[in-house]
């Protein structure tokens, strides 16, 4: 599959030169004097939590909470210091493709260079850690989706869930029931056209990016379709009636929909629906109820796609350095476990407002324990996920970041008034077909 090529001479001069500046993610300094280790003893660990609280106060959290690790493990022969980095995938890009790897790198989700760190053997293996200390339930999706013939590479501490919120006010101003609405997705193209004929501004769903979610929610309400998206795109896939049918579905409601309502980022309309109220359905991940304002906590409401299916995706996560020292890699083992535990998750659910990995946590409790109106809405999506008749990996994760775009692409054509739905998927065959080569 083809991939954006990264200027690796350009990024790995960038690497000597500005990494030193980067390593600012967390002050490693302690007080009372401790003596400053060399390097060897210094664990250094990449994140991506570089933005300022202002920004994004989640990222302040992460970054307190890997400022817990390393004070509480500041005695040690061994130094933790995270670096926050804006630019982490391609530093890391530039050292896997030099035929090395970081001590520990968190990639947050995203697919990075990961498989090709690992085909060079320069990942160390986490499953027989996780087996001996009983990490599954902390580590949850992670113990079956990141498992490759038997070993586990990384561990995501958040895991990417996505489902629908909808606005309960909207859809009673259009006369629509949600007992049937979320039965099928006829009832919910239905739905959709009595909310457009609304007006004053209200549609029925943001589209173009979230749409593809549609496609990924009906591939996965089959097995054979599950399957496929559970794997690498092929030949067989791309001609398959199932694919087919998922897409040609999402772009006849896309079209219905309206293409003014489509996007390639979520994020251009969100307002419409997070603060403005205009829009009855958004598809998103259970971490939008950070996004909801306090005014409109009361009407939206998070539910599964039609046919109680989520997609839930662990994706790459904390990876650990081949060839440390025992100490070194004993720390960074350490710091999986950290991440995983009851503790700091509670604080990436109560906080940082995502999804944990750890199973074990009584998520309604803690909504219940915070007192807080949107805890409670990301309780309720996570325990919506957690209790899915299907659960289903996004796409991106397996058919890559291209398949993904081409496949929002094209559904934002044919959004368009008057576009040939059929003729616009036949199109977007040969591109995949390009793209997987």
């Amino acid at each position: 599959m083809k991939r954006k090529v990264v200027s690796i001479l350009l990024i790995a001069a960038m690497c000597v030169t500005v990494l030193a500046g980067c390593r600012g993610g967390s002050d490693s300094s302690k007080e009372g004097g401790s003596v400053a280790k060399d390097e060897d003893n210094t664990l250094e660990f990449y994140h991506g939590y570089y933005q300022d609280e202002s920004e994004w106060a989640a990222a302040q959290v992460m970054r307190d909470i890997y400022d817990q690790f390393a004070e509480e493990h500041g005695d040690g022969n061994v130094t933790f210091k995270a670096i926050a980095v804006e630019n982490r995938d391609e530093i890391v890009s530039a050292q896997v493709s030099g035929g090395s790897f970081p001590d520990m790198v968190d990639f947050g989700g995203a697919r990075g260079s990961l498989t090709s760190a690992v085909a060079q053997n320069l990942v160390y293996d986490l499953k027989p850690y996780i087996d001996e200390n009983n990490l599954a339930d902390a580590i949850g999706l992670n113990y079956t989706q990141n498992d490759q013939n038997g070993h586990i590479y990384s561990v995501h501490d958040q895991i990417e869930s996505r489902g629908l919120w909808y606005n309960s006010a909207v859809l009673e101003k259009a006369g629509v029931s949600t007992d049937k609405i979320f039965a099928d997705w006829t009832s919910f193209g239905d739905a959709m056209d009595k909310i457009n004929t609304l007006g004053n501004g209200t549609y029925g769903y943001i589209a173009g990016q979230g749409s593809r979610q549609i496609v990924n929610a009906i591939m996965g309400s089959t097995e054979k379709g599950k399957e496929m998206i559970e794997s690498e795109l092929t030949e067989d896939t791309i001609n398959s009636s199932e694919f087919a049918e998922a897409f040609k579905t999402a772009a006849k409601l896309d079209q219905a929909n309206g293409s003014d309502h489509t996007t390639d980022d979520n994020g251009n309309l969100m307002a419409d629906f997070n603060t403005n109220g205009t829009v009855g359905v958004l598809f998103n991940g259970v971490w939008n109820a950070g996004a909801i304002a306090e005014a409109n906590a009361e009407v939206i409401v998070p539910t599964l796609f039609p046919g109680n299916i989520a997609i839930a995706s662990a994706g790459d996560g904390i990876a650990v350095a081949n060839g440390m020292s025992e100490e070194k890699t004993a720390l960074a083992l350490e710091f999986v476990k950290y991440m995983t535990s009851v503790e700091v998750q509670e604080k990436i659910f109560t906080e940082v407002q995502a999804k944990p990995c750890n199973t074990t946590l009584d998520l309604n409790a803690l909504a219940q324990k915070s007192d807080n109106a949107i805890v409670s809405k990301l309780a309720e999506a996570c325990s919506q996920v957690n209790d899915a008749d299907t659960t289903v990996i996004d796409l991106s994760y397996t058919w890559g970041s291209d398949v993904d775009k081409a496949v929002i692409n094209a559904l934002m054509e044919s959004a368009v008034t008057g576009t040939d739905i059929d003729a616009r998927f036949e199109q977007l065959q040969k591109e995949l077909f390009a793209l997987i080569g």
